[in-house]
């Protein structure tokens, strides 16, 4: 069976809900305040939520965060590949949601910002799975290199999903380069996908994108409640989404991403996998919290509700 081999950063976010953010040299006080595992958590807590087995292939620390994120591991049945912990304590993120449901974050990197090639290799891959890159990862210097090389390493019986974030904003450097025409999967947000590509809307993005990378890779990028656009061997799709009243962003494209991925892990043809992330986006940003994807049987039931099936 498939798996999500994910090679990003489990970190721990302290998630504060405010009415806005406060001014520079000010204060605000927040409604809520919680510890929450999240970063790289919230995309295979989705896809393990919705039947595609997840292994972390990340670094966890030694100290309180370290635990709360094995705990939460634990607790979604995702499979911990690296089994040592590091020497140092794993990051934190203060995220912060204001009334508008948008979100800002704070990073500090931690055990997770390191990888080897022994770590890498301490879970052999299988024909079928899904090995998961974050741009983040390309950013650390402790890791960066190690995973690059395991990622061009890898048979062409297992795909690569990237996902490039807000900080990966170029297709030149080195390492993006390098890893551009083994990608098989992009996902990212429409913010994300202009910035790296230069774009001035979506359509002239994915144009851009699909000349960027390789000609089966299939491209996925989020338009918020809109829903998503894919791209394939030049054909491009828009996949509407659905419209609820949001709370809080924050994990909606993790959601999205965790979700499109079981689905393609199922064989589902890449709109109606769409459909599925469209569906587990507009359900994550009614509720609190960085993880917060629905399952397969809520999946289920939201797209038999809105279609009428």
């Amino acid at each position: 069976m498939p798996r999500m081999l994910h090679t990003g950063q489990v970190i721990i976010d302290l998630v504060m809900a405010v009415d806005k953010l406060p001014e520079k040299g000010g204060d605000v006080l927040a409604q809520s305040a919680s510890f929450e595992a999240g970063g790289g958590f919230n995309v295979m807590a989705a896809a393990q939520r919705n039947g595609l087995p997840v292994v972390y292939l990340g670094r966890h620390g030694t100290g309180r965060f370290g635990d709360l994120a094995r705990d939460a591991m634990n607790a979604e049945g995702i499979r911990i590949g690296i089994a040592d912990r590091a020497g140092r304590d794993t990051g934190l993120c203060v995220a912060i949601t204001d009334a508008s449901a948008e979100r800002s974050f704070v990073s500090y990197i931690g055990a997770e910002g390191e990888l080897s090639t022994q770590d890498l290799a301490s879970v052999p891959v299988e024909a079928g799975d899904y090995a998961y890159v974050s741009g983040y990862s390309l950013l650390h210097v402790g890791k960066a290199q190690a995973l690059v090389d395991w990622t061009l390493a890898l048979p062409s019986t297992v795909k690569v999903v990237f996902d490039p974030g807000p900080l990966v904003d170029s297709p030149d450097e080195p390492m993006m380069q390098a890893l551009l025409s083994r990608i098989d999967v992009w996902t990212s947000n429409a913010v994300e996908a202009r910035k790296f590509t230069g774009a001035s809307d979506i359509t002239e993005a994915l144009d851009c994108l699909a000349g960027h990378l390789s000609a089966k890779a299939l491209i996925v990028v989020r338009d918020g409640p809109k829903g998503c656009w894919i791209s394939q061997g030049g054909e491009c799709r828009h996949v509407p989404g659905f419209k609820v009243d949001a709370v809080d962003s924050n994990g909606a494209g993790d959601a999205h991403a965790g979700v499109f991925v079981a689905g393609l892990a199922r064989g589902l043809p890449a709109f109606e996998a769409a459909q599925r992330a469209n569906a587990a986006a507009a359900l994550a940003v009614t509720r609190w919290g960085p993880a917060t994807s629905p399952g397969t049987a809520e999946v289920d039931e939201w797209i038999r509700r809105s279609f009428g099936a």
